[in-house]
């Protein structure tokens, strides 16, 4: 993983076609994403990824309640996806498109059976006052490192 200013990479290798993999990514979201990764007060339920420009891109928890994360900035099966990034330092939910950072994923076809994924979190400034604890804590070892790592599993396991 490298990081920037006020960006964080992560690329993964996973074993299995381009096309899997990004379905994997997008229409199986709720089965790799863990289930630690949540703002709600209740136990998280679901993991939601509408599979669409100006999609949302949220959670549902056990008691019924949504919490927003962002909405889908562009989405071009099979090559890539870009989400706002809508929480907080604090993870809770700020609406406002100006304080969003943004999680670029690009899929790439080293070859038949072989995917490249890359992830790149940038503009973290953009969240104000704070925001070096954002990055430091998505940099992590429970950040986009964990969640990648549960997603290369499920996307070879599938």
């Amino acid at each position: 993983m490298t990081s920037s200013d006020t960006s964080v990479s992560k690329t993964v290798i996973v074993n299995a076609p381009v096309e899997h993999v990004f379905e994997v990514f997008t229409e199986r979201f709720d089965a790799w994403w863990p289930r630690s990764h949540k703002i709600g007060k209740a136990d998280l339920q679901t993991a939601v990824l509408e599979r669409r420009e100006g999609g949302r891109w949220y959670e549902r928890d056990v008691d019924g309640s949504e919490c927003e994360w962002g909405r889908v900035l562009a989405y071009a099966p099979p090559s890539r996806i870009a989400l706002s990034w809508h929480l907080t330092g604090n993870f809770s939910y700020d609406p406002d498109p100006a304080r969003a950072s943004r999680v670029d994923v690009a899929f790439h076809a080293e070859t038949a059976s072989r995917t490249r994924v890359e992830l790149v979190h940038s503009q973290l400034d953009r969240h104000g006052e704070g925001w070096q604890k954002l990055r430091e804590m998505v940099s992590s070892q429970g950040g986009w490192q964990t969640i990648l790592e549960g997603f290369v599993h499920e996307a070879q396991a599938a």
